[in-house]
């Protein structure tokens, strides 16, 4: 814990696998119990921070035979026999953060490496869900506040037919459709981060800020590239890049179709 305080130590948490995204407890990494070790068999996909962690948390089946009680949580460390990592995944935006496929083959791990309760693994990850994706909902309103302030600059200078981009009436409206939208979205985060300090922020409220908000910074950057015209095009424009950035904020932690999920079966009739 004081090297990862520190952040002298990298590391990662790995969930999916090649064959599962959303349905975790379908997983097929297994741990099975030998004597003081585990022996953990298995392929991990799109694990973040998977080629430079020193530890790794991973998502394993103790018990094959059940689904969500059969999970478990083992910290695995860089080094350990059976443990290898496979390539820096080729992504389409993100490309300064490092993501792979991990394997894991008759990899013995200790005991002592078991994070939390034997079976507990799903209940351990969802405790903090709501926090996680309360935190990409953040990001993503930071970032299309921000390609708000690109956009905005551009239209400024940038003119057409003697006039600034921003004149045009149909470019106004744009602009100011997208404020109105951030400023929204920026209200109901800093409710649901009142309520998460308060320990009240429900899985719903999160699944809401998540699915809401990374969608609405899609929409957003995609308006921003259309009024920077051709040069929204050209990855030496930040608007060019977010644009490459923001196509998996709807995917993960949680795509826009389960967050719907969620909150749908939530829903009741007031009585």
């Amino acid at each position: 814990m004081p090297g990862i305080c520190s952040g002298e130590l990298i590391t990662a948490i790995a969930m999916t696998e090649p064959a599962i995204g959303s349905d975790l407890a379908s997983m097929a990494t297994s741990a099975i119990r030998d004597g003081d070790h585990y022996v953990v068999n298995g392929a991990k996909t799109f694990i973040t921070n998977g080629i430079n962690a020193d530890l790794v948390i991973v998502a394993v089946k103790t018990d094959p035979s059940e689904r969500h009680k059969g999970m478990s949580l083992l910290v695995i460390e860089r080094g350990t026999e059976g443990f290898e990592r496979g390539r820096n995944l080729n992504k389409v935006g993100l490309h300064s953060q490092d993501t792979a496929e991990l394997f894991f083959n008759d990899c013995r791990v200790p005991v002592t490496n078991l994070l939390g309760t034997e079976g507990m693994g799903f209940i351990h990850l969802v405790e903090n869900l709501a926090q996680e994706r309360l935190s990409i909902a953040a990001g993503a309103v930071a970032a299309a506040r921000q390609a708000l302030r690109w956009t905005l600059e551009y239209t400024h200078e940038r003119t057409a037919f003697g006039q600034p981009i921003a004149a045009f009436q149909n470019s106004r409206f744009v602009l100011a459709e997208m404020a109105t939208e951030i400023e929204i979205a920026e209200v109901f985060l800093d409710r649901c981060v009142e309520a998460l300090c308060a320990v009240e922020l429900t899985v719903e409220e999160a699944a809401m800020a998540k699915w809401w908000c990374t969608e609405l910074q899609k929409r957003v950057v995609d308006h921003c590239v259309q009024l920077h015209g051709g040069y929204g095009f050209m990855l030496e424009y930040p608007i060019a890049r977010a644009y490459c950035d923001v196509r998996i904020q709807t995917i993960y932690g949680g795509t826009t179709e389960i967050m719907k999920e969620i909150i749908g079966r939530s829903l009741r009739p007031e009585s």
